[in-house]
Formats: structure tokens, sequence, C-alpha cells
């Protein structure tokens, strides 16, 4: 009998259960299309840079077969042992993570033959020092493809924000909300030059966008997204005196606009890169 055929995860299983999260809300409109743009051979070394808990890794792991390698990399070691347990509760032979940073990747030069980024990269420290080295590590042709979002992402949250710190003459703070958002999302032109720059030609940008839903501001807040992929980012741009106020001021603005519209929509604004690396 095929080894497909044999029932390996059964529901009542808490390790199977307990994995299958694989499809996370905020990774996953950028990842699908990822998946759609990547070419699929045989024998190829590729990598995730930033792979989180493992989406997109995990489900480019089980699109190939056991000839590829698919490697992770993540500074966050929380999610290096989720993803550890899904390989492990999967029995994948082909997946691969490892804990680091993409500014300093410990693998050989001209060895992957695919990179992968589901909006990671916008997410270092250093994206000048990344995209060396993804120079360094990529053979010749080499397809990278990658998402990101754009600096409008919420904007109806930011502009508001915005607002209020010109409201009271905030300029410090203006500011550091102005870098905030420059490090996180990068204009369109700022991606190209650096990919560029890496010995990369974008074959292909597509764009698109989507949108979070909340009844209003309060429950936009006390999302489990926002609480662990935002909030701490927000707070660091004000004083801790005015942490209260401000974010007061925000949500009674974002509960004002929700019940004049029935409901708060955030948009996000994303693109997928489909690259290749010169011959």
């Amino acid at each position: 009998m095929q080894e497909y055929l044999k029932s390996k995860y059964p529901l009542d299983n808490p390790l199977v259960v307990s994995a299958l999260d694989d499809l996370p809300l905020w990774s996953a409109p950028f990842g699908l299309k990822l998946l759609d743009v990547v070419k699929l051979k045989r024998n190829m070394n590729v990598l995730d840079i930033g792979s989180g808990t493992g989406f997109p890794l995990i489900e480019m792991s089980q699109r190939v077969d056991n000839s590829c390698r698919v490697i992770g990399i993540d500074p966050w070691k929380e999610a290096i042992d989720r993803t550890d347990l899904k390989i492990k509760t999967w029995h994948i032979a082909n997946a691969f993570i490892i804990q680091g940073v993409a500014e300093e990747m410990p693998f050989k030069s001209n060895f992957f033959d695919l990179i992968i980024s589901n909006n990671g990269i916008n997410n270092v420290e250093n994206e000048a020092f990344v995209y060396q080295e993804i120079k360094r590590i990529s053979k010749p042709a080499c397809q990278m493809v990658l998402t990101m979002n754009l600096p409008d992402s919420m904007k109806e949250f930011y502009n508001i924000f915005k607002d209020i710190l010109y409201k009271f003459n905030k300029k410090r703070e203006i500011e550091k909300l102005k870098n905030h958002i420059f490090h996180k999302r990068k204009p369109i032109d700022h991606s190209k030059t650096l990919i560029k720059k890496a010995g990369f030609h974008v074959t292909n940008i597509s764009q698109s966008i989507f949108q979070l839903k909340f009844l209003d501001g309060t429950t936009m807040f006390n999302h489990s997204l926002i609480q662990v992929g935002f909030i701490n980012n927000w707070k660091q741009v004000l004083h801790e005196r005015d942490l209260q106020s401000i974010f007061g001021m925000i949500e009674k603005d974002l509960n004002k606009i929700a019940h004049q519209k029935g409901e708060l929509c955030l948009t996000i604004p994303w693109i997928c890169i489909n690259c290749q690396k010169s011959q």
C-alpha cells in the first residue's frame, strides 16, 4: 500500500490538532500569491527568509519532493520551536528550520535555487546587508519571490495617529512615526533598487489589496493580530506618559468612524515581486 494511503494524522491526536494553523491570518493573502508565482522543480535548495511559525515554509516543502531541501531562517526562537513541531508532526523529511538573522546567514555561497520571503524582508534590521547576503548565497538564475505590504497599509489608523500628534505639536513623535512606517513598509522603488543591486532582474510585480474589518477601534486594538504584531511598535513612538491619552484619543476617533460607517475597515496594499538573478 502507498504510504499516503495510511492514516497518519488522526484528528484525536493532540499533536495533529496543535499543528493545524498552517495559514495565519496576516500571512495568508501574501503567501498564497507567493505560492502561485514560484516555479516548482526537482533538486532545488529553497530558502524562506523570515519563516515565522512555518508558513509558507511547510507548505512549500510539501509541494516538492525529497530531492529538494526547503530551509527556513528566523530569529524568533518560539516560532522556530513551533515550526519544528509542525515539521515533526507532519513527518516532513525535506524541511529544516534554523534560528538566525538574515543579515548574516550561515549558508555557503551559490547555494540556493529559490529564495522566498513572505512579508519578511521588510521587517529586517538592515535591508542592505540582507540583499547582499542574498546575492552571495543565491545561484545564477535563482528565482526570488518576495511579498511585502506598502507604506499606505492601515492608513485609516495612521492618519488619525499623525493628526493627533500634529494637533499637540509632537514633533519628535511625528518623526518617529514616519521612521517606523518607512522601516516596516518600503516604497516599491526602494525595494526595486536594492533588488537590482543584489544582481536580480525584476520579472514582474503584482499589486493587490485586502481589508481587515472590525466592529470598531476598541475591537481592533484588542484583536490578537494587533496585540502580537503591531501595538508594541506603535507604543514605542510615544513617551510612556502619553500612552493612555494618545491611544485613548485614537480609539475614540476610530470608534466614531466605525459608528458613522457601520464598521472599521483597514486597507492593506501589498505587492508580490518575482525576480531572477542574472546568469
